[in-house]
């Protein structure tokens, strides 16, 4: 295979790497390096009349001004930058003058990985830096850093290309400003999670990935082969039925934050790799379930933004508990003024013709109904409203509403136009259990590739009995859009999932060397 071409950059900056290893400098020294300084904190708890502080800080280079024998650097550490002043005659004494000239100013790059000790102080500018005493060449970088530049008010070689963004996230990182945030706040989001299932003494808990039955939701599932025991595998695309078998075996409350996959479409909102939550406890119902998520995500929004509302787009959201409940039917009629009460699937099938839905043959009641809502609601649920009460057709995992047999108990919340959690009182009658698993396969004879496959396993656990529970799964990366107000789900993954990359040339910043 051919060897990569290579930028003239790329060049110049092998030709520096040896010419370090020549000059008897390892350029990638194995040996711990004794940080104790970060660039927010120093500038955060220096003063001017404190005594002077020795620090040892390390970062990559992002900038340099070069002034004969003294010079500024900034340096990018894990919180952020700070200015390093450098003096050659103290950190290049004597007949070492000559190692500054060739290391500092003409092998060194922006991108490269350095140590620093020194004393913080303020210069006479005004700008809290740091006084390099020591410089240590901790990582060369082999490839420059497209980094942003102003000339005449005006940005240009910015790294703004959203399939190279995603694709090359460790440069974005990097580079722009404010991406790192998004990340800190999906962290804080999930930790914030953990500690409100946490005080109620609830038990994380981990399910396989690789199960022998793709149950627990309706979708397209990815399927793997074993080859030690020569049989077909999937992905999990939820962790639901394994959960349930942990109440029936006598936890009272059990979560667990993990990966689902579903071999389906990508677009703005869905990846086919993504993040789920899902929580079930025992002697609740759906109910109980709508205060505990109101609770749970005024809390997360507080701890994450510091206020129960967050900007998403145009919209400001607030979160602040209680949020409003509308029946499913209710919803429907409110917004196309048509009540779907009682209707068999042909007068479901009339309703999308006059509001010109397509509609497979496949479909049935509750995939209907669910075209409805989702052609002609759903989007108009700007504030956190729960959505109740579904027909029974869509939900073969769902307790029948006590009042109304052609209902379940279930809802899902939907936020700024889009569903973000879906709850039931869940189903724990083995019998009626096992005939909506009927159901299902006969849409699955019909043409329906989302239809559930019986779990009679599943079935033999609830012959055990499970005590009444309450369930609900909620998708943390669609959580982390709203909450970092951010439009697509690429935004909040670190490593998106994405098409077969085009030889596509990486921006370069070929003046790197000379940023301010």
């Amino acid at each position: 295979m051919n060897a990569p071409s290579l930028s003239e950059q790329e060049v110049i900056r092998r030709q520096s790497l040896e010419e370090m290893r020549r000059m008897g400098i390892d350029p990638y020294p194995a040996a711990e390096y004794p940080v104790d300084g970060y660039a927010v904190e120093i500038k955060e708890t220096f003063a001017d009349d404190a005594p002077q502080r020795d620090v040892c800080v390390a970062g990559r280079v992002m900038g340099r001004r070069i002034m004969g024998k003294a010079s500024f650097m900034e340096l990018q550490d894990s919180t952020g930058r700070i200015q390093v002043y450098v003096n050659r005659d103290e950190i290049c004494p004597g007949e070492d003058k000559d190692l500054y000239n060739a290391v500092f100013k003409k092998l060194l790059d922006i991108g490269d990985f350095v140590g620093i000790k020194g004393y913080v102080f303020r210069t006479k500018t005004g700008e809290i830096s740091v006084h390099a005493k020591e410089l240590t060449v901790l990582s060369k970088s082999l490839r420059p850093l497209p980094i942003v530049k102003m000339k005449d008010g005006v940005k240009y070689d910015a790294f703004d290309d959203p399939e190279l963004r995603y694709r090359r996230r460790y440069v974005d990182l990097i580079v722009n400003d404010g991406v790192k945030d998004i990340f800190i706040k999906r962290s804080k989001i999930l930790n914030s999670m953990r500690e409100f299932f946490n005080s109620y003494g609830y038990m994380e808990v981990e399910t396989p990935i690789l199960q022998s039955i793709a149950g627990g939701a309706a979708a397209r599932p990815f399927i793997t082969h074993h080859n030690s025991l020569d049989i077909d595998l999937y992905l999990r695309i939820a962790t639901e039925l394994y959960l349930k078998r942990l109440i029936v075996g006598g936890f009272e409350g059990v979560y667990e934050i993990g990966k689902n996959f579903r071999n389906e479409g990508m677009d703005r909102t869905h990846n086919p790799e993504f993040t789920c939550m899902e929580i079930y406890v025992a002697y609740k119902d759906y109910n109980w379930m709508m205060g505990f998520t109101e609770q749970m995500l005024e809390k997360i929004c507080l701890d994450v933004n510091g206020t129960t509302e967050v900007k998403v787009g145009d919209n400001i959201i607030s979160f602040k508990a209680p949020f409003r409940r509308v029946t499913m039917i209710d919803a429907i009629r409110e917004n196309t003024g048509i009540d779907i009460t009682g209707m068999d699937e042909e007068q479901l099938r009339d309703v999308c013709r006059r509001l010109n839905i397509e509609v497979e043959p496949s479909m049935g009641k509750g995939k209907l109904i669910d075209e409805i809502f989702g052609e002609t609601s759903e989007g108009k649920y700007i504030q956190p409203t729960f959505i109740i009460d579904y027909p029974i057709e869509m939900s073969p995992l769902t307790k029948k509403h006590r009042t109304n047999p052609e209902l379940t108990e279930r809802f899902e919340l939907m936020v700024n136009g889009k569903e973000l959690c879906n709850a039931y009182s869940e189903l724990n009658d083995p019998i009626d259990q096992y005939e909506r698993f009927v159901e299902q396969m006969r849409l699955a004879d019909k043409g329906d590739d989302e239809a559930m496959i019986i779990d009679k396993d599943f079935v033999r656990a609830l012959e055990y009995g499970m005590p009444p529970t309450s369930g609900m799964g909620m998708g943390i990366d669609r959580l982390a859009m709203i909450m970092t107000g951010n439009p697509t789900i690429q935004e909040v993954l670190f490593f998106p999932q994405m098409r077969p990359e085009k030889k596509k040339a990486l921006p370069t910043d070929e003046n790197a060397e000379t940023a301010e």
